[in-house]
């Protein structure tokens, strides 16, 4: 249970910094989106940007989650939920600044993608790594 707890508190300390790093970059990065950034006016390529951020930051947290917490998959799910509970009212604050598709695209990957990035990115309880079994 500790380890679950462990996980999940390393899940959710990645999420947060790999998306406050990446829209540190973006704002420096690229000039029309820092411009409109402190408006929320985004156009498409910014929307399907900030959503790519948040999946990888998703993937990212169920990954540690998993590696941590040995692959346990109420830690994953845990954690995408309290994502879920986090960014819900976030977004219904943003509501009008995006439109619908954007939000549920969002909110509904959030616990499917936890538990995804655990299944690709932790290897499973005694497996054997690829590299050893080639030898």
């Amino acid at each position: 249970m500790a380890r679950d707890i462990l996980g999940v508190i390393a899940g959710l300390a990645v999420w947060i910094a790999i998306a406050g790093v990446a829209g540190v970059t973006m704002r420096s990065a690229w000039p029309d989106y820092a411009s409109v950034a402190d408006a929320m006016t985004f156009t498409l390529p910014m929307m399907f940007a900030r959503l790519a951020i948040g999946a990888l930051a998703t993937l990212a947290a169920g990954w540690v989650i998993a590696v941590i917490a040995r692959r346990s998959m109420l830690a994953r799910v845990t954690a995408g939920l309290l994502l879920v509970v986090v960014f819900v009212p976030q977004h219904i604050i943003l509501w009008s600044k995006f439109p619908v598709w954007y939000h549920l695209t969002f909110l509904v990957s959030l616990v499917p993608l936890t538990y995804l990035g655990g299944e690709i990115g932790a290897p499973s309880q005694g497996a054997v790594p690829h590299s050893i079994k080639t030898l």
